[in-house]
């Protein structure tokens, strides 16, 4: 078996986010720079290396008051903390077209294990001859297991900002 690189294609690639505003709605935000890349065994993804890596500040709600705030010591502290990074511990089929991923997510400057869904696209040839793949990523993290913990608390009870962070993300790679 020989190993076969993939690279991210950026452009048809998302990095996307929800949190809870006021305990009733949902702010969503993305990392606009990031990089990934995958080897596996041929075409095989079972038990792939991923690796992950995203420049904090490159985060965008739409609110440039709000993006300021959470590049500062309040939330990610960007300066000090100028990446987060995924590397895959397991890439494990579970049904066809379903894996699980599982993984160390630092972010903050603290590493912990994370568990995500993906839903495998397979793999096709695009117009121009390059073979590619796609994976839609779903998960949940606490924010606070990486001490983000900034929050306020609402005169009606209840905090401005939750902790679950709800993870979207969208995937293409190109086979190299």
């Amino acid at each position: 078996m020989s190993t076969t690189k993939w690279s991210i294609d950026p452009t048809h690639s998302e990095i996307g986010f929800k949190v809870k505003h006021m305990m009733f709605t949902n702010v969503s935000g993305s990392f606009q720079k990031f990089d990934a890349s995958i080897e596996t065994e041929d075409d095989n993804f079972e038990n792939a290396k991923i690796e992950f890596s995203g420049d904090v500040d490159s985060i965008t709600t739409g609110n440039a008051d709000r993006d300021t705030h959470l590049l500062s010591p309040d939330f990610f502290d960007a300066e000090k903390f100028p990446k987060l990074t995924f590397s895959a511990t397991s890439f494990n089929k579970q049904n066809e077209g379903e894996y699980e991923l599982k993984g160390e997510l630092t972010l903050h400057g603290v590493t912990k294990p994370v568990k995500l869904e993906v839903e495998f696209g397979g793999l096709a040839k695009d117009p121009w001859g390059n073979v590619k793949t796609g994976m839609s990523i779903t998960g949940k993290i606490n924010r606070k297991d990486w001490d983000l913990n900034w929050n306020s608390a609402l005169e009606a009870g209840g905090v401005l900002v939750g902790e679950e962070v709800k993870l979207h993300i969208e995937l293409q790679f190109v086979k190299q």
